[in-house]
């Protein structure tokens, strides 16, 4: 009678161990889903993109905080260009993000990223301070305003920082790159009063007469957390153009 219950309790054991291996298999080979966020673009479709939290891990995690506190719903396609690309999530008003990421690419010193400005990639915008020698200022200033390429544009590979690409409605990005805008430096409108610098020199536009409009932006996260992001504090470009001018006028 002692043998045949150590038996069973043997099998019962047996079985448990097999349920739980199995269990532990099947979570150790289900395939995680990337998450996909949705942009409903007022008068013109949906845009659906696909984001890759293995090539920019910090940039999908701000990236998908972002769409689900509702940031950039009612908030627009600022700057369009065909054969480039276009640009949205710029807000400048009370709600303007006070802090940036780090830029998860390349050139910054993250090797991860080899994503390449194809088609249909979706890549966060940053500030450029290059020509004032400040290249590395500008490596860490995205924050919220992004760009979806309507052309591949190999130079920007390795110095912006690639997270995702559209999966449906190109032809929506493509439609909003088309749109008419104020003026083209190379295209210009017979009537239009084209801006120019202090030399008298024309300054190139690219933004949209009626500015398309992200109605409402969504992501399916398939259950992940992707918790908080990292952040760090904005360069003061500002100030240190203050800074430069005072010492310039010490050193007279």
């Amino acid at each position: 009678m002692k043998k045949a219950i150590i038996i069973i309790v043997c099998i019962i054991l047996a079985i448990a161990i097999i349920l739980l291996g199995y269990g532990y298999a099947r979570k150790m080979t289900e395939e995680v889903k990337n998450p996909i966020v949705t942009m409903e673009i007022a008068d013109y479709g949906t845009i659906k993109v696909e984001l890759y939290p293995d090539v920019a891990p910090n940039t999908v995690t701000n990236f998908v905080n972002l769409v689900q506190d509702g940031y950039y719903d009612g908030l627009d396609f600022h700057r369009t260009i065909p054969g480039f690309m276009i640009q949205g999530g710029q807000n400048t008003g009370a709600d303007a993000l006070d802090y940036c990421i780090p830029g998860e690419f390349i050139a910054n010193g993250y090797k991860q990223n080899t994503l390449k400005h194809e088609k249909g990639v979706i890549s966060m915008a940053r500030a450029d301070y290059s020509s004032m020698g400040l290249a590395e200022e500008g490596y860490n200033s995205a924050s919220d305003q992004f760009f979806i390429m309507d052309e591949t544009t190999p130079s920007l590979d390795g110095y912006y920082a690639a997270f995702g690409k559209v999966i449906e409605g190109m032809d929506v990005v493509e439609k909003i790159a088309d749109v008419e805008v104020i003026y083209r430096s190379d295209e210009l409108a017979e009537d239009a009063e084209v801006p120019t610098d202090e030399e008298g020199n024309q300054i190139a536009s690219d933004t949209p007469v009626n500015k398309p409009v992200i109605t409402k932006m969504t992501v399916e996260t398939f259950g992940v957390d992707y918790g908080e992001p990292e952040t760090v504090e904005p360069f003061d470009y500002t100030s240190w153009m203050l800074e430069q001018y005072y010492s310039g006028q010490h050193t007279h």
